[in-house]
């Protein structure tokens, strides 16, 4: 696991300046800090930060094959180096080393770009080659590993694993984009292939990126994506062997490295899983890490302990005060653009706690977007049997009427809060996701914009990202629709870049077993009634773990990882968000209705209205503006 960063020259082969390539380098230095180095040539120059977990004694880089013609900096792990090796060994392929990097290189000397294909794991990489003259740029399937990239004025391609690298160079353009701020305070994350500058881009999953010499920068282009074929001839009880099988499968390979591993453990069902699956593989105790909240309503460590037990592994649980807010800052400046996910917090102190003890570490991450987990899912399958009962001509007058006049109850019991309901059934399927999905919804949304703001938006809508993504779904089915949407949505935007964030500020390693690509498409292709039964999410994946887990683990209410704003801001906080979004670099921008927020504020403050999430998302915007453009003179776009 590493940093990775670079410069391409698409206009000729000037020579870079190596105290510049340096600096870029150095601001990656938490993702690898065991080793650093920086390679330099007309027209190419590489950086690298190394976390040592495979082949430690021989896997520097930039790594370059014999004749020196090929090189290439790489973030990730590829799980089936090894394999790869033996064939490439077959094809006359030399190695000095016995790293994955090297076979990438060897890898794309035998089949060029499609060697992506061949890859099993997750990654970043830039490779450059000297017959083609070129730059080649891949990013995994799932989006685990971050990879920005911006093209300058003057010619030259800086690339690196953060926008923190990007920002180091001083010819990128700090322009806000309105587009990618209408993103973030829809979703709470600026999604991909946008960031929250208008000439810095993040490399979308599944894609890759050739930047020949002498040409512009062109388009990136998908190499891979999910199908929802739905389509397996399999019974039940097939399918739960086979996913047994393949779970197995996926959490062995991920079991390869010469340092200390072990898995967090929420006490969830899918890191409970992954640690069952562990134990069946280790021959000694799983070093396993959770955190406790001194909260009781935030608190499952008791369920993670439960499994701690079962497998007698290694476990290690730290307690995290409810008050835990001093990070807002740090977590500005460690993200670079606005990010809004509040789980952001405990994420961090989990992965702080693990690196006490693992260098890498397995997580659960992924499982609910394939095996149907979250209860959003259930609850839009609620709403889809109402929408196929009317057609839309009918609800939406109906329903947006209603959604309109029905007051908005946060203190009421869920089964009284029908406002958002009726507003989802105004909307048709992909829409009313959109709606489910967003942070701050439009009807909230857009009061917060001043006049000015919305006329640089142009009618741009984020809601045209989950449109966009919706017509390459291919399916009808909708709770495989809205599964499609969460994999290059949420799951890209917030929870990887969450973990991969979080876990690289303390120079841990993170392997999500759940999100391997071939385990991945084989959930693709079965009924979703095995994922969602009779409002039981996670169906078949939850019956295959009855004889691995507890039933009180698998059965219980999803909890997650959740933090108490709503008392944050109207007790420690109070001062903080009054100071921070009634004035400052907020007011600033001119891009925000003051009074509108300061009602959001007043309702708040006086228990009339549960605002917690918009004041959140509005409270870390500030805080990017404080800490990332507080470095630099801040230009909004014109």
């Amino acid at each position: 696991m590493c940093g990775i960063s670079g410069i391409f020259d698409i206009r000729g082969r000037r020579d870079f300046d190596a105290a510049l390539m340096h600096r870029i380098n150095d601001t990656l230095h938490h993702r690898g800090p065991d080793e650093g180095s920086v390679h330099l040539q007309p027209g190419v120059a590489f950086g690298h930060r190394r976390l040592s977990i495979i082949d430690i004694a021989t896997g520097q880089q930039p790594l370059f094959n014999d004749a020196g013609t090929v090189g290439i900096v790489f973030n990730g792990e590829i799980y089936n180096y090894q394999a790869l090796m033996d064939e490439l060994q077959g094809l006359g392929f030399r190695f000095r080393t016995k790293s994955d990097t090297e076979v990438i290189v060897h890898a794309w000397s035998a089949w060029g770009p499609d060697c992506v294909q061949r890859l099993r794991g997750m990654f970043a990489f830039a490779l450059w080659d000297r017959a083609s003259d070129s730059l080649f740029m891949a990013r995994d399937r799932l989006g685990v590993k971050p990879m920005f990239y911006a093209p300058l004025d003057d010619g030259q391609v800086v690339f690196g694993s953060e926008l923190k690298a990007l920002l180091a160079h001083p010819l990128l353009r700090r322009d806000i984009d309105p587009q990618a701020v209408e993103e973030y305070f829809a979703l709470g994350y600026v999604a991909e292939p946008r960031t929250v500058f208008r000439q810095a881009l993040k490399l979308p999953p599944g894609h890759t990126l050739w930047i020949r010499r002498g040409e512009p920068v062109g388009q990136p282009q998908r190499y891979w994506d999910v199908h929802f074929t739905l389509d397996a001839r399999i019974d039940e009880q097939q399918a739960q062997e086979e996913l047994l099988r393949r779970l197995r499968e996926s959490v062995k390979l991920r079991m390869i490295a010469e340092v200390p591993l072990g898995a967090f453990l929420s006490g969830g069902v899918d890191s409970s899983a992954v640690v069952a699956m562990m134990a069946g593989e280790s021959s000694g105790p799983v070093k396993t890490c959770s955190i406790a909240f001194d909260d009781p309503q935030y608190n499952e460590s008791e369920f993670a302990q439960q499994v701690a037990d079962r497998y007698h592994t290694d476990h290690h649980v730290e307690m995290v005060q409810s008050d835990d807010f001093d990070l807002i800052d740090t977590l500005a400046r460690l993200y670079d653009e606005p990010y809004a996910d509040s789980s952001a917090i405990p994420t961090y102190r989990v992965c702080q706690l693990a690196r006490k003890h693992v260098t890498v570490a397995l997580s659960g991450d992924g499982g609910d977007e394939s095996f149907g987990g979250y209860r959003r899912y259930k609850l839009h399958m609620m709403e889809e049997r109402m929408r196929a009962s009317l057609p839309l001509g009918l609800r939406k007058p109906l329903f947006g009427t209603l959604g309109r006049l029905y007051p908005k109850a946060d203190w009421a019991p869920r089964v009284f809060r029908a406002k958002t309901t009726f507003q989802a059934l105004a909307r048709n399927s992909v829409e009313a996701y959109f709606h489910t999905m967003s942070v701050i919804r439009d009807a909230e949304r857009m009061p917060l914009y001043s006049a000015r703001f919305k006329s640089e938006l142009g009618g741009y809508n984020a809601r045209e990202l989950f449109l966009r993504h919706a017509q390459r779904a291919n399916t009808d089915d909708p709770l495989a629709m809205i599964q499609y949407l969460d994999t290059h949505t949420y799951l890209v935007g917030d929870i990887n870049t969450k973990v991969d964030r979080a876990s690289m500020a303390h120079s841990l390693e993170v392997r999500e077993p759940l999100m391997d690509h071939e385990l991945v498409e084989w959930l693709a292709t079965l009924p979703s009634h095995l994922k969602l039964r009779g409002g039981e999410g996670k169906y078949l994946f939850k019956k295959s773990l009855e004889p691995h887990l507890p039933r009180d683990v698998l059965y219980r209410p999803k909890m997650g990882f959740a933090v108490p704003l709503s008392r944050w801001f109207r007790g420690p906080l109070r001062q903080r968000v009054r100071g921070s979004l009634l004035g400052g670099p907020l007011a600033d921008t001119g891009w925000f209705d003051l009074k509108a927020v300061g009602q959001l504020v007043e309702q708040h403050e006086n228990g009339s209205r549960d605002h917690s999430t918009p004041l959140w998302t509005l409270l870390m915007y500030d805080a990017f503006l404080r800490n990332v453009m507080g470095a630099a003179p801040m230009r909004q776009a014109a």
